[in-house]
């Protein structure tokens, strides 16, 4: 088969809004400007389009008729509680269709979890991680977990801060407990009394992850951006959420490109050993100092500003692929 012409895709750039956000929406005056920048240096013709449930038909007619599609909404509740299932299964529908759709929720479902850092837990990344899919096991094992040390306790879906405590011992049966949710303070409680709190966390809301804390995270979280299997920058931050109020504010977080050298160790485990061991877990070659937090999947901004070229070379690749896949079916 002979190589596909460099003519341009059309992409659709979906983020969510109300039906005058959609009929003002604009590439250029968006905060999404340099990716349609990145986008049309690639050849691709990339269209905003706002989504919002009432709006479902509207957008739904703007995807199918596009090669491909490029979501920035959040995979997890909203601040006002929407969901995302309406779009998810949209998305879905319209990639069925063979319309190219990235991120596509079955990714996000199984990466943008907390879920994800048991699975991995035996790569170079991991821990001594704990997932709680069941009441009954959080209820045996977690109290003694604590009594041993301090531990970080997630929802297997959350962002923000929200859903993210450091749970120490305290007094007999209490538990001093610090949500990462900006501005929270800490509370002491009872113990169970936390953990009865958490019963709705499992069922459909996915259960719980647990670490141990880990006192030198005041030294600084690092962000790799990855487009593809690829480190296309870094993000740098001192963080403050589980130190508590006395720590003080968090510092800004700073960008800078996959060059960086002060980042090529990290960049390089990342590429050659820590993508290609989600794919199948290997055991820990023990001479890291990382340990992972989270993996952020989907609507991710803002972002280093070498990332919308890289971004766009690879939606350019993976629209190619698809192309190529339809063609030779056909």
């Amino acid at each position: 088969m002979s190589e596909i012409a460099p003519s341009s895709y059309r992409v659709a750039v979906v983020w969510r809004g109300d039906a005058q956000a959609r009929a003002e929406a604009r590439g250029d005056n968006s905060r999404l400007k340099a990716i349609f920048e990145a986008l049309s240096r690639e050849r691709i013709a990339a269209e905003p389009c706002v989504y919002s449930e009432d709006l479902a038909d509207e957008v739904r007619a703007q995807l199918r008729a596009v090669d491909g599609v490029l979501v920035w909404v959040d995979p997890v509740s909203t601040a006002d509680g929407r969901q995302r299932g309406g779009l998810d299964a949209l998305l879905r529908e319209v990639s069925a269709a063979g319309v190219f759709v990235s991120t596509h929720p079955d990714v996000t479902a199984k990466m943008g979890v907390k879920a994800v850092l048991h699975r991995t837990r035996s790569l170079g990344w991991g821990t001594d991680t704990r997932f709680y899919e069941t009441a009954e096991t959080f209820e045996g094992e977690f109290p003694d977990r604590v009594d041993a040390a301090p531990r970080v306790l997630k929802q297997n879906r959350g962002n923000g801060g929200i859903g993210v405590w450091k749970v120490e011992a305290a007094a007999a049966g209490e538990a001093r407990v610090l949500e990462a949710r900006g501005g929270s303070a800490p509370r002491t409680l009872p113990l169970a009394k936390f953990m009865a709190e958490r019963a709705e966390d499992f069922g459909a809301a996915g259960g719980l992850v647990e670490q141990p804390f880990q006192p030198r995270h005041l030294d600084g979280m690092m962000r790799c951006y990855m487009s593809g299997d690829r480190v296309v920058g870094f993000g740098h931050q001192l963080v403050r959420a589980l130190a508590g109020p006395e720590a003080g504010p968090a510092g800004p977080r700073i960008y800078s490109g996959p060059d960086d050298v002060r980042f090529q160790r990290l960049r390089g485990l990342m590429e050659a050993k820590w993508t290609a061991g989600m794919m199948a877990p290997k055991t820990p070659d023990g001479d890291d100092t990382y340990v992972l937090c989270e993996i952020n999947v989907s609507s991710v901004f803002p972002i280093p500003d070498d990332a919308p070229a890289a971004l766009a070379a690879t939606a350019r690749a993976r629209l190619d692929a698809v192309r190529r896949r339809w063609r030779a079916q056909a």
